[in-house]
């Protein structure tokens, strides 16, 4: 039986979060940033992803968004075996990794106790999509993703951390990533 949680709607906007193995801080790069947002940016333009809300932290990621094609199961599903895909080659690639060895060896020993990873596993498997079903939870969770950079005490504001969707509603021009404001 699987231990995750379901998407109910297929055609509902849900809040997720999605961390790595053991809650390792492996964002901490630009260029780890980058494959993030490039595939957010990827998944929205071809794939049917609608996004209203996100932000990126050193072991995190929490989303907002819908699935235009009413599977965002197999959205996510896909979205995060290519991050995991791609973080693991930049990692093994980038001659500036300090912690190289030890991070991969971490995400192979998650991958170890994990049945259903062949080698290396990057996130856990748990998330729990909570759906956004009225203006106040959807206000409620973009308030919380927004307000997430501010709390860790990384920003005085939200719209100051460069990885979050609160650029999108304060100053559109600087964003990194378009995302979808209408719900």
């Amino acid at each position: 039986m699987s231990r995750k949680y379901k998407f109910k709607e297929k055609d509902g906007a849900y809040f997720i979060s999605f961390a790595t193995v053991f809650w390792i801080d492996v964002f901490t790069r630009l260029e780890y940033f980058d494959i993030i947002i490039n595939s957010l940016d990827y998944c929205r333009k071809n794939k049917g992803m609608i996004i209203f809300g996100y932000y990126i932290m050193p072991s995190h990621i929490h989303l907002i968004f819908r699935a235009a094609n009413e599977n965002p199961s197999d959205l996510i599903r896909d979205f995060k075996g290519f991050i995991s895909k791609q973080m693991i080659t930049a990692i093994k690639e980038n001659n500036e990794e300090s912690r190289k060895e030890w991070l991969l060896w971490m995400f192979k020993q998650a991958g170890k106790r994990n049945s259903n990873v062949q080698t290396h596993q990057f996130w856990q498997q748990h998330n729990q999509p909570i759906e956004i079903w009225s203006l106040k939870v959807f206000e409620q969770k973009l308030n919380y993703v927004h307000q997430n950079p501010v709390e860790s005490g990384f920003v005085s504001q939200p719209f100051e951390w460069k990885y979050s969707s609160a650029k999108n509603y304060y100053e559109d021009d600087d964003s990194i990533l378009k995302i979808d404001t209408n719900l």
